[in-house]
């Protein structure tokens, strides 16, 4: 048990259900109140969406687990009003460098450009970042039913509705849901009572992670080591986590003895050699893990919707677990809350499962070519890795071909059936399916971010440095768009003519250091059309209302429909119900 940090324990309440006789109905059921659970629910809110989030357990993680958070994670934690905390708390970083046997080869800088809201990563212990959502979502208690010690017991999958019996200290109640989301780890026991598989690779060796507290003079950076004197024929990883502990992270291979391995007496000597016997520490905790790479045929049975680890499981290396399953939720809640409201058709919601597969499998794939260059496990194929990480050293192309774990990147969605027209001439790294890029802006006198303004909704990204008389028949037509669209606002890079300003739901910003002009390759009267997640689904050199409408009506899945319809005559003949229990 960490001894930096004491786990909060969180109330048990008596569910309302057990003094009614009818079954109570929800939109949303969410099974896990871990990252990607809470998550899903804060998102919802903020879309106005109430929803019941269900979890056997009444406190955050133990031990530091999850500790690497990407700077697109931060941003869309940015969004769901739960970052600040995580950016005062951890350990901001962007430098690592990797060493082979007693060497350093190369050290690498992963956000050289400045004018960025968030860092390229931080490290945080999982703990507190449990904690910090679900104070979120306590800030958001009207719409968030967070209950402590319920837990799930069966599940009823209709094609129309989910039926969710729980169990708790007090008596046994149901719940029915239009949707239940279930994010309930790697070893999914909702999963399991509907009789779905995850399919994929266990790999076949042992890790042991460490967490040390210690006052070191180690840099605030990734470091990571091939064969090194200190444990040869192996590899360790060391980072620096709030409270002054690290985590070390050293490969054992797949004949350890999981339980000899994370006894003190047997890991103090690993670390010890490490450090130099003159170094002191105090071990906080301990892990023995062996991982798979393995993700599930379709996340969508029915009304019922699998996330994060439930979903799509990775290996740690390039901390792509917990960033892929925020993001994941990302994706998925904007399309939910709109098909709950009538906005969309449910089709819409099949795209989560076409982009998120993607994905997840851009994940595994990425995590299981670090795996199989951090642990070869044949002679040629350590005779690469050892041959590239000699040249590594003096040759900067053979750099990219070292593997310690491509670190966590956004997915470029593209491809998708939502995207629209991309323009060519502007940047490439913005295409369609991309996530928006930040940069500094001046808002109303005020410093401010671009991404800070964009997400919940649709916003059109206009370059407003036009002239007069095109501004003036721009807005005449962009009017009459607003007018129909209220899930579209509109964000105007300015100086812009007046008749601009006067739209309904418009902003004009100033590009505060011409960031927004680079990184958007915007010129007048060009613009962008964002998804609710933040995502770029349309561009264009020159904006016109019609083109702006047809894409958000393409983003909305309106052109699914058909397909949809399609499904369900080919279904209509096959049973439509899954009834399952622990």
């Amino acid at each position: 048990m960490p001894t930096t940090y004491k786990n909060p324990v969180y109330p048990y309440r008596r569910p309302p259900e057990l003094d009614r006789t009818d079954v109570r109905h929800c939109p949303v059921v969410i099974v896990g109140a871990g990252p990607t659970g809470l998550a899903a629910a804060i998102d919802l809110a903020q879309q106005g969406i109430d929803s019941v989030v269900l979890d056997d357990n009444n406190t955050v993680s133990v031990g530091s687990r999850a500790i690497c958070f990407a700077k697109r994670t931060l941003e869309i934690l940015d969004r769901l009003g739960c970052a600040q905390p995580m950016l005062d708390k951890g350990v901001t970083w962007q430098r690592g460098r990797v060493f082979f046997q007693e060497r350093e080869i190369y050290e690498f800088d992963l956000l050289p450009e400045d004018g960025h809201r968030v860092p390229a990563f931080i490290n945080l212990q999982q703990y507190y970042f449990e904690e910090y959502l679900v104070d979120r979502a306590g800030e958001l208690a009207e719409r968030i039913d967070l209950r402590w010690k319920h837990r799930v017991t069966s599940v009823d999958s209709q094609p129309d509705r989910t039926l969710v019996a729980v169990t708790t200290e007090d008596g046994d109640y149901r719940l029915s849901c239009d949707y239940l989301l279930v994010a309930d780890g790697a070893n999914s026991k909702i999963r399991d009572m509907l009789h779905l598989e995850s399919k994929g690779q266990v790999f076949q060796d042992h890790f042991l992670i460490a967490d040390v507290i210690m006052k070191a003079d180690f840099p605030t950076e990734r470091w990571f080591w091939f064969d090194p004197p200190f444990h040869p024929g192996q590899s360790v990883l060391l980072h620096k986590q709030p409270d002054n502990v690290w985590r070390i992270d050293f490969q054992l291979g797949w004949d350890a003895d999981p339980e000899e391995e994370k006894k003190e007496e047997n890991i103090r000597p690993r670390v010890q050699a490490m450090l130099g016997e003159e170094v002191e520490f105090e071990l906080e905790w301990a892990s023995v893990y062996t991982f798979r790479c393995r993700m599930m045929d379709d996340f969508i049975h029915n009304r019922v919707v699998f996330m994060g680890d439930a979903a799509h499981q990775v290996s740690p290396f390039g901390a792509r677990g917990a960033n892929g399953a925020i993001q994941s939720t990302d994706n998925l809640v904007w399309k939910l809350a709109r098909v709950l409201k009538g906005q969309a058709p449910e089709a819409l919601l099949a795209t989560y499962n076409t982009e998120r597969q993607q994905g997840a499998k851009e994940n595994i794939l990425n995590s299981t070519r670090a795996t199989d260059f951090i642990t070869p496990k044949s002679r040629i194929s350590r005779l690469f890795r050892d041959t590239t990480l000699e040249l590594a050293e003096h040759y900067p192309f053979a750099r990219r071909l070292v593997n310690s774990g491509r670190l966590s990147l956004p997915c470029r969605y593209d491809g998708s059936p939502l995207n629209g027209p991309g323009a060519e001439g502007l940047p490439r790294e913005l295409r369609p399916g991309s996530p928006a890029r930040d940069a500094p802006i001046r808002l109303a006198g005020e410093d401010a971010w671009l991404l800070n303004r964009l997400g919940d909704r649709f916003v059109l990204l206009l370059d407003g440095r036009v002239d007069t008389a095109e501004a003036e028949a721009l807005s005449t037509d962009l009017a009459g768009l607003l007018d129909r669209r209220a899930d579209l606002d509109l964000l105007i890079v300015g100086p812009t003519p007046h008749a601009l300003t006067q739209l309904p739901r418009s902003v004009v910003i100033e590009d505060a250091v011409g960031l927004v002009g680079e990184r958007y390759g915007l010129r007048a009267g060009a613009g962008y059309l964002i998804r609710p997640d933040q995502h770029v689904t349309a561009r264009w050199a020159e904006v016109t209302a019609e083109a702006v409408g047809d894409a958000v009506d393409h983003a909305l899945g309106a052109h699914l429909d058909t397909l949809r319809d399609s499904r369900l005559d080919t279904n209509s003949n096959t049973p439509g119900g899954h009834h399952a229990s622990a």
